[in-house]
């Protein structure tokens, strides 16, 4: 993660020096530190996590552990925003290249992008692909709980990887966690496959053996863009590979919100309505119906005692719904009782 630094101390503030870790820690059990003690660790000044007392200008006191907490999320929150943003706009790209009917090839020969056109071609060349695969396999599934034929379109060649000892990973929506189908397709694959959600994911993506990757070419996904070219296909890696890391196992359970009778699927819908979405394009990025949405659209109003949708954008950023945790919500909240509080479905 970026953040302020110095010749000295090239770091952020999600990774401190073992010294200023030392002077930072003494700070904040302390209240203040002096000057002369902090003299050796000017990072902590310029990360801002050390600034002047008002009171005593020789003494440093800490800025505290929640806010550079809040801060580092609001950090990660807008970098993968802005490498979602960035994705959209390369996939854009790859299509008008595509388009121009070029015969675009890579260095060594192999075709770098290739339009497939129609499911039929679509799936010949995903064969083909897994026939191929020897390591690994890594997809982004987008939209809410995954149909029964969805799951069973690509099973033959999930089942196939796995025989042939095959590592797949896979990133999901928070609403997929509540179809049984998923689960099920997860226990069959055992420990071949591994899954996690976010509230929000990427456009459908899969990359064999870091080598090939397949993006849709159509907004009703019956076209597609083969991608062999190397640059290309590590760029889709690394953003894959940042999600991975921000997203959270099927396994484990959604973390708390921190606000009494707000739901994690609240607090996201919430999020992207402070940004100006309407429901539709809400519903659309969190994989849920437009009905499902407009239902805990009404809820969080009730909770928030919001009695209009101009009433309600103003409760969000009272209540800090309008982006990343804040220091505030470390500690739950208190809002007003609500009958037949949903769960975070």
């Amino acid at each position: 993660m970026a953040g302020h630094t110095t010749e000295a101390h090239p770091h952020g503030a999600d990774r401190l020096c073992d010294a200023g870790d030392r002077v930072y820690s003494r700070a904040v059990r302390r209240g203040r530190v002096s000057r002369k003690d902090a003299e050796s660790v000017p990072c902590l000044v310029e990360l801002a996590l050390l600034h002047p007392d008002p009171d005593d200008m020789g003494w440093l006191v800490p800025t505290s552990p929640q806010e550079v907490m809040t801060r580092l999320l609001r950090e990660m929150h807008e970098h993968v925003v802005a490498t979602q943003s960035r994705m959209g706009e390369a996939v854009s790209a790859f299509e008008w290249y595509a388009a121009l009917g070029g015969d675009a090839r890579s260095p060594a020969g192999a075709v770098a992008i290739r339009v497939l056109d129609g499911l039929p071609r679509i799936r010949a060349a995903m064969d083909e692909a897994t026939e191929a695969c020897t390591s690994e396999v890594l997809a982004v599934q987008p939209g809410g709980i995954r149909r029964e034929d969805e799951l069973s379109e690509g099973l033959h060649r999930a089942l196939a990887l796995r025989r042939r000892g095959v590592r797949m990973r896979d990133l999901y929506t928070h609403v997929a966690r509540h179809g049984q189908g998923l689960r099920n397709y997860m226990e069959l694959m055992e420990e071949a496959a591994e899954a996690r959600t976010l509230d929000e994911v990427t456009e459908r993506l899969i990359v064999f053996d870091r080598t090939v990757a397949f993006i849709p070419a159509s907004p009703d996904r019956t076209m597609a863009l083969e991608l062999r070219h190397p640059a290309l296909v590590s760029y889709l890696v690394t953003v894959f590979e940042r999600l991975w890391r921000l997203a959270i196992p099927l396994t484990a359970p959604l973390p708390d919100t921190g606000i009494e009778g707000i739901t994690h699927r609240e607090r996201s819908i919430a999020a992207l309505l402070a940004e100006g979405h309407q429901d539709a394009v809400v519903a659309e990025r969190l994989g849920i119906s437009v009905r499902t949405c407009r239902a805990h659209i009404a809820r969080l109003a009730e909770t928030l005692g919001a009695a209009s949708r101009t009433q309600l954008g103003v409760r969000i950023a009272q209540a800090g719904l309008d982006g990343p945790p804040r220091a505030a919500e470390l500690q739950p909240l208190t809002v007003p009782n609500r009958p037949g509080s949903p769960s975070d479905r």
